[in-house]
């Protein structure tokens, strides 16, 4: 179980219970009225009695038989929920803000008030060790002048520096309600309430957790359950919601009712699971006082006795809670636009807004910070002390906001859910993972860095428009451009070898033996005229495994490859068996055609691999490969036509000395079909070995 200085649930620990049940925990309420003006406010008193002892001690009063005389002072001044230790903690773990009376700093409700009209006589009784009547007090209740008055307000001033200070309602009510109504949710531990007058005969303890729109009961306080309630006594039945403990007539002032919210039925090891949520959580809180009685002190003398005055009138009205945080904060603020109410003695409050760890945010810690959503939100684990952190999402640097995806949670296998908010840098993804169409990986810089994406340069003229928008995307892995028929570069600025006329149509083949001026068209009169346009030679990049593909999809799109102006492409059948495996073939794929480029002294044609039929001296696996179209450089074609986005069967020969695929006029090229597959590798194995 984790340490008590984390979080300091005193109903976790059962040592003060077993200590009140031997009789220790006997000590007199009224000590706890007249302490020492030194002790001063609420949390110096709790601090130099013993947060520890002090809450574990109130807490194990709900289930012990009520004392003759009032229970223990400890109960009267409790010690914070987070104690001392836990208010220095750095909430490493899981942890909780600093107990205190709910009570303090804001305003109580009643029906009525004594003198609120006009001065109102009482009289007050009391007795003695023999239950005799003692003299009785009377004194006047007037709403207009201070020193006679008994607001409300006086029930949560300060025990220690005003213990003679109580509220007092109307003589002429005989039911009464109190009423807390807090700013935020707050958790609820305990309740004190030391009244003047004799202890109703019946009353209920009610909470709410929506702002006093519904109510439920948390107990009710009869003499006798059954008659006046319909319900079950916990004093013979354990976990009953209605008790008699604390419904007697004597003492007649002074007399305590004490309840704390997770006495049984109701437990829980964590304070923050949905169980004790429940049981804990409240925004109001409220007292309807049904009944009042008399005190039944004997006389002392046969003398006439004055009429008893009923009334209601409550010294303390002690409300312990703390912030409700679950568990991922150990200090808090005044929630925005909340007005303190002043306390006479009062110094300490109890706020409702967490300052809150372990990456959450929310007035309560409810949910994960704006760039912390890759796992679900959990409360902390008050049993263990675990802080069930929420986790960043991996983003690359270019979101400042992440969400939770449960489709997402579980693709992943309950690994990672956050799917990154408006990426920025021109980027997309799930985790800003990748360039936006229209922009390109720069390689020299990593990725996350602002300007890791480029924008593409494909020249207005020469590159092609894919069909399915306006725009003109190239690689994001190069920065390539798709071209136009007859166009090369990787801007695609200038015709291919042999082509001329660069315009919108792309460049036209010429009309000549080897080639002519790319600009006139007019052909040059000998090999030693012709000029080639060299490039650099291509970089071969090395991409994460993260960074993305150029993929076409179902679209067609244009390559240096797609035109046939040269000369005449016939389409290739497969026919006679023999003919086939003559060729003698050493590679036979099923490949998908992602792109094409003209690198100016040769072309390439990047696919990717789908199923290896056959290969013979080189590795060919399944994924990205370079195929090596040798027709437009050896004799001025363009077949086989590749058109990118399509499957296709392509058997060929293998260049070991490069270790490259060549695609060629004898290479087997056609569009691939199942039919087609099979009847190959039907004659690859049956014919051809």
């Amino acid at each position: 179980m984790f340490k008590q200085e984390a979080y300091d649930f005193p109903w976790m620990f059962s040592q003060a219970h077993r200590a009140a049940q031997r009789g220790e925990l006997r000590s007199s309420a009224a000590r706890c009225r007249t302490a020492p003006p030194e002790l001063g406010a609420y949390r110096r008193h709790t601090a130099s009695a013993g947060a520890a002892s002090h809450g574990q001690r109130l807490l194990s009063l709900g289930e012990v038989s009520p004392p003759r005389e009032p229970p223990s002072a400890a109960a009267l001044c409790p010690a914070g929920l987070g104690g001392v230790a836990a208010a220095s903690s750095p909430c490493e773990k899981a942890c909780n803000p600093r107990m205190g009376n709910l009570a303090h700093g804001r305003a109580l409700r009643t029906d009525t008030s004594c003198g609120r009209r006009a001065a109102e006589p009482f009289c007050s009784y009391s007795e003695d060790e023999q239950r005799r009547c003692r003299r009785p007090s009377c004194g006047r209740c007037s709403g207009a002048q201070a020193g006679l008055a008994h607001p409300p307000a006086a029930m949560a001033d300060s025990p220690f520096r005003l213990p003679r200070t109580w509220w007092q309602a109307a003589q002429d009510a005989p039911r009464e309600t109190i009423r807390l109504d807090l700013e935020a949710a707050f958790y609820f531990t305990h309740l004190i309430m030391v009244f003047k007058s004799p202890r109703p005969a019946a009353m209920v303890l009610e909470r709410s957790q929506d702002f006093g729109e519904t109510w439920k009961p948390y107990k009710y306080f009869a003499a006798n359950c059954s008659a006046t309630f319909g319900l079950e006594d916990d004093v013979r039945q354990r976990g009953a919601i209605c008790t008699s403990r604390y419904s007697s007539p004597f003492p007649c002032t002074g007399g305590e009712v004490i309840f704390r919210a997770l006495s049984p039925p109701y437990a829980a090891e964590d304070p923050y699971s949905a169980e004790a949520q429940a049981q804990l959580k409240i925004t109001n809180l409220r007292v309807r006082l049904l009944e009042w009685q008399g005190c039944p002190c004997l006389p002392a003398s046969p003398a006439p006795q004055p009429p008893a005055s009923l009334h209601y009138a409550i010294y303390d009205f002690i409300v312990k809670g703390s912030c409700f945080c679950n568990g991922h904060a150990d200090h808090c603020i005044p929630v925005a636009g909340f007005k303190p109410v002043k306390a006479a003695g009062v110094f300490h409050m109890v706020h409702g807004k967490c300052m809150c760890k372990h990456n959450t945010a929310g007035s309560h810690c409810q949910h994960c910070a704006p760039l912390y959503n890759d796992q679900p939100w959990q409360a902390a684990d008050g049993k263990t002390g675990a802080p069930k952190e929420c986790q960043s999402c991996k983003c690359n640097g270019h979101a400042d906001t992440c969400h939770f995806d449960m489709d997402a949670w579980l693709a992943s296998g309950n690994r990672s859910g956050g799917v990154c908010d408006n990426c920025q840098h021109n980027t997309e993804g799930q985790h800003c993972q990748r360039c936006k169409l229209g922009f390109y990986r720069d390689l020299r810089k990593p990725f996350s860095a602002p300007d890791a994406c480029k924008p593409c340069s494909c020249h207005p003229v020469g590159s092609a428009v894919l069909p399915l928008g306006p725009r003109t995307f190239c690689d994001p892995s190069s920065g390539d451009c798709p071209c136009k028929p007859g166009v090369a570069g990787p801007r695609c600025d200038h015709c291919l070898p042999g082509y001329w006329g660069f315009g919108a149509y792309g460049c036209r083949p010429c009309d000549c033996a080897r080639s002519c001026d790319p600009h006139t068209g007019d052909c040059h009169s000998s090999s030693s005229d012709v000029t080639w346009h060299n490039e650099a030679p291509p970089f071969q990049a090395v991409l994460n495994d993260s960074e993305p593909t150029w993929g076409w999809e179902d679209e067609q799109g244009f390559s240096a490859l797609r035109h046939s102006g040269k000369c005449e492409c016939k389409e290739q059948v497969l026919g006679n068996p023999k003919v086939f495996c003559g060729m003698k073939y050493t590679y036979v794929i099923k490949t998908k055609i992602l792109s094409a480029h003209d690198k100016g002294s040769h072309a390439e044609v990047s696919v990717k691999i789908k199923k290896v039929l056959k290969s013979t001296k080189l590795k060919i696996l399944r994924g990205k490969r370079t195929l090596y179209p040798e027709s437009w450089t050896n004799r001025g074609c363009t077949c086989p036509i590749l058109n990118p986005g399509l499957e296709y069967l392509v058997a060929g020969h293998e260049d070991v000395r490069t270790g490259r695929l060549i695609v060629n006029m004898k290479s087997f090229v056609h569009q691939w079909k199942s039919a087609l597959g099979r009847k190959v590798l039907e004659i690859l194995k049956r014919d051809c070995n």
